[in-house]
């Protein structure tokens, strides 16, 4: 008897896994713009159910003077300031083109922050990215350009948020297949904008960026690779999250869940809206709620895009960071295939940006640095041959 197998997907090369994960993030922080800040619930309310795709502003045509978000037209596919510092990040890349530090950040991103104007999809206008992105942000320009701080020590001081981690997926594309290696980077990069938890999950986000890249990966494999180089109250969030997680594969049935898992150990409080007076100071204790969210939205979804996705939009809260975060790390898992063209092709057109040129670029850059890599190596390997004997 002879049966008829299948045929399988090609694998995935490294420029359509990057491409994957710099276009999921885009999609996933577009979807997730126009409801960010609210619950699950205002959210049914606003919309007559669970969003499923790209919607309109919460206030409709009031976005421009609607508090507390104006002047923001966020919805209609307009990308958001998680993607503005992720292309930001990728430019630094192709100009440096090997790994970055906090000094890159200080001659490189602060520069681009403060000197370039670009396409502003929420304003809807050329503006320096500068005016766009919020006050934790500022905060790199005003230490390092005004202030004139080590660019080592210069996010000390700021709050303690997700600023840093949502724009960190390049890093991990650069360090593809090498989780460790993308979370020490991520560290030295993210020293420029935060310290504390906020810092260790820009390590963290890119480390399991970078671990999506390994062939053969998996959401589980994914959340192992992070739990594995999680420190502290990151590490025990995510651990209880993705636990709580594991038992899910129905968002729906999964956001109450895995927001009373992750509030132990989140400083904002249960009003989004309204922090707590300890909200995002520094703590080895906790973590910030994006990145566990986004990591057990992945093990609900189960690899599944839409499903991974659309579970973070509808979380609410901090969505669109989230949504960010699951969309890059799904979309390095199978492809851009994975993420659906309707979406990516709508919010390209909507926000005026060419959401696959960064992927290409940051594709050759990864080739380049990868190559310095295994030079430095055989230089230290025959260098220790010669200290230590061969």
């Amino acid at each position: 008897m002879t049966t008829t197998q299948t045929p399988t997907a090609p694998p995935s090369s490294l420029e359509d896994r990057t491409a994957g994960a710099l276009v999921g993030a885009a999609v996933g922080d577009a979807l997730g713009g126009p409801v960010e800040g609210w619950t699950p619930e205002a959210i049914v309310e606003r919309h007559g159910g669970r969003v499923r795709g790209i919607v309109e502003p919460f206030h409709r045509d009031n976005w421009r003077t609607a508090r507390p978000i104006a002047p923001y037209h966020k919805g209609d596919g307009h990308v958001t300031d998680d993607t503005l510092m992720t292309h930001a990040l990728v430019r630094v890349y192709e100009r440096v083109r090997d790994h970055l530090d906090a000094y890159a950040v200080a001659d490189h991103l602060v520069p681009d922050l403060i000197t370039t104007p670009r396409w502003i999809p929420e304003l809807g206008a050329e503006a320096l990215p500068l005016q766009r992105i919020f006050l934790a942000e500022k905060w790199i320009v005003a230490r390092i350009h005004y202030g004139h701080v080590d660019p080592r020590e210069a996010g000390v001081g700021n709050i303690v948020n997700c600023g840093a981690a949502m724009y960190m997926a390049p890093v991990g594309a650069v360090n593809a297949g090498n989780p460790r290696a993308a979370y020490a980077e991520a560290l030295d990069v993210a020293g420029a904008h935060q310290s504390s938890y906020g810092r260790e999950a820009a390590g963290v986000f890119a480390a399991a960026v970078a671990a999506a890249f390994k062939p053969g990966a998996t959401p589980a494999s994914v959340v192992a690779d992070a739990l594995a180089l999680a420190k502290d109250g990151t590490r025990a969030a995510i651990d209880a999250v993705c636990s709580v997680a594991a038992r899910y594969d129905d968002f729906e049935e999964a956001l109450v869940p895995l927001r009373e898992a992750v509030a132990p150990f989140d400083t904002v409080g249960p009003e989004y809206r309204n922090p707590s007076l300890g909200a995002r100071r520094p703590s080895r204790l906790h973590a910030i709620e994006e990145l566990p969210v986004a990591l057990g939205m992945l093990l609900v979804g189960r690899g599944d895009y839409r499903h991974t996705v659309l579970g973070a939009v509808n979380y609410g809260r901090d969505c669109d960071s989230i949504a960010t975060m699951s969309g890059a790390i799904v979309g390095a898992l199978h492809g851009e295939r994975a993420v659906p063209a309707e979406w990516s092709d709508e919010i390209a057109q909507a926000s005026k940006l060419d959401l696959r040129a960064p992927a290409a670029a940051l594709s050759a850059v990864t080739r380049e640095v990868f190559a310095r890599d295994l030079e430095r190596r055989r230089a230290h390997e025959a260098l220790f041959g010669a200290i230590a004997g061969a």
